[in-house]
């Protein structure tokens, strides 16, 4: 699926898009799941173990933030993130043997309050090595005005940044830190069916929507079967069931990397937007309307 000066490019920038990552047929239905899902949210008035809710939400104008756990809540998207074409492509970027960790499915609705401060995922959950990275597979076609998700090349060889406010994990770079690196920020747009590959500690987020309809993109996370977390603790079972290709260890495998651990928490913080609340809009205002 990809080539050797396409993986290259991502190790030397940790990012990189790639077009029809989906099967079109694969896409269609993902697309078509999604519209169901933004349609019983209607019913929904508060976020719950489904939905994340956002500003304004009503059953008039359904105001949905993010679909949690969607591998769990429909087949398809357990399908798409074992998909063959792009399974081919994590394991090109992070090797052979490879672990799923999350999905989540971020819509970006139009005044819903789904801005994301600039952040890196390694910061939310350290593991033994940096062979992660999380995959967006754009269901609709992504451009400047629908709020793309924003890299900064070459910053997952840089420094782990503290993501803390007022001494609670927050998820979010200090903005002092931020204005120091983004202006290189570097939108990542496709057409639908495509997808955007970052590296874990790529320091990336998004602006608001400002054009006039959802920007729904499907996020899943795989790492190496070897990287093993540091804070979180799983079940033994469920997590060796999550192994798409290679074998179970008992060994992982250690890299010298910085690491700072993401606790304590915001309290009754239910998803990133809730984490970041109390910083919403405190450096990516800066930069947004120029991209």
């Amino acid at each position: 699926m990809i080539s050797a000066q396409q993986v290259n490019a991502y190790r030397d920038n940790g990012y990189l898009v790639v077009e029809n990552a989906i099967e079109p047929t694969l896409l269609e239905r993902l697309r078509k799941a999604t519209a169901e899902f933004i349609e019983r949210s209607r019913e929904v008035s508060v976020s719950d173990s489904i939905y994340d809710i956002g500003l304004g939400h009503s059953p008039d104008r359904p105001v949905v933030r993010r679909l949690k756990n969607p591998h769990q809540q429909h087949c398809v998207y357990d399908q798409a993130m074992r998909s063959p074409r792009l399974v081919s492509i994590v394991k090109a970027l992070l090797g052979t043997d490879v672990r799923f960790d999350h999905s989540k499915l971020n819509f970006k609705p139009l005044g819903g309050d789904a801005a994301v401060e600039w952040h890196q995922d390694w910061a939310f959950y350290p593991h033994t090595n940096d062979d992660i990275l999380a995959v967006g597979v754009m269901l609709q076609d992504c451009d400047l005005e629908n709020g793309p998700l924003m890299v900064i090349p070459g910053s997952h060889k840089g420094p782990i940044y503290d993501h803390h406010h007022n001494g609670y994990f927050v998820g979010a770079l200090d903005p002092n830190d931020a204005d120091a690196v983004i202006g290189n920020a570097v939108a990542l747009t496709g057409k639908a069916g495509s997808a955007s590959f970052h590296h874990v500690r790529t320091i990336h987020g998004s602006a608001e929507n400002r054009s006039c309809g959802d920007r729904p993109i499907l996020l899943f996370s795989y790492a190496a079967v070897d990287a093993w977390p540091l804070v979180d603790v799983y079940d033994w079972d469920e997590f060796n069931s999550r192994i798409l290709t290679g074998d179970v260890t008992w060994a992982p495998r250690q890299k010298p990397l910085p690491i700072r651990i993401p606790l304590p928490k915001v309290p009754v913080a239910d998803s990133i937007y809730d984490d970041q609340a109390s910083i919403r809009g405190r450096s990516f205002a800066k930069i947004s309307a120029s991209h």
